[in-house]
């Protein structure tokens, strides 16, 4: 009942991103490379909020409920949920709000999962959002297991397509590698050269 109803919200709203004048920042990339740890380090480093992956919580309960995996008409709902998360968080985060996940990684998973389609209105949502700066994580720590994870031989592939959707939407990232607190440190530094 309530995911229908999630479901029918979703449908009719528009994916619009509230403006604001903190820094956004994205952690960005393949699943399990460690998105999740990096955002909470950086926002406990800069005093901030940071902004949880709606999909990850959405599907578990998906799966647990009827063990079925995300579909096409699950996206509209997950891109739509992961907005509303971070125009929430705006309110009370300090000078900077970390996203763990956006809507290009919607259509990213959408375009790799699906043959290539991804709904129009995220298509739109993605060229229409703004964002600072991505954090996009790279592939070099282990790929850990999980009832939602489904690619762990096609990393390398997957690194690189969400690279070419950086390139294509011309946005500022740093690839960010190694162990978490070299992890750390290459964020900071890129952060620290765009905060004014």
């Amino acid at each position: 009942m309530a995911i229908a109803l999630i479901f029918k919200m979703a449908q009719s709203k528009l994916l619009q991103q509230q403006h604001s004048s903190l820094l956004r920042v994205v952690v960005f990339g393949p699943e399990s490379t460690g998105k999740t740890t990096l955002c909470k380090d950086l926002a406990s480093h800069y005093k901030t909020l940071w902004v949880p992956e709606f999909a990850r919580d959405f599907l578990q309960n998906k799966w647990d409920t009827t063990q079925e995996v995300c579909t096409l008409e699950d996206l509209p709902i997950i891109a739509q949920g992961q907005m509303d998360l971070e125009n929430a968080a705006l309110k009370n985060a300090n000078k900077i709000l970390f996203c763990d996940t956006n809507v290009l990684v919607t259509q990213i998973w959408s375009e790799t999962h699906f043959e290539g389609y991804c709904d129009p209105k995220i298509v739109a949502a993605v060229n229409q959002v703004h964002y600072d700066l991505y954090l996009l994580t790279g592939i070099d720590i282990p790929w850990e297991a999980d009832d939602l994870r489904d690619r762990p031989n096609d990393r390398a592939r997957m690194f690189e397509y969400f690279k070419i959707k950086l390139k294509e939407q011309k946005s500022a990232y740093k690839h960010i590698k190694g162990g978490r607190e070299n992890r750390i440190k290459q964020a900071t530094t890129a952060i620290d050269s765009i905060i004014l």
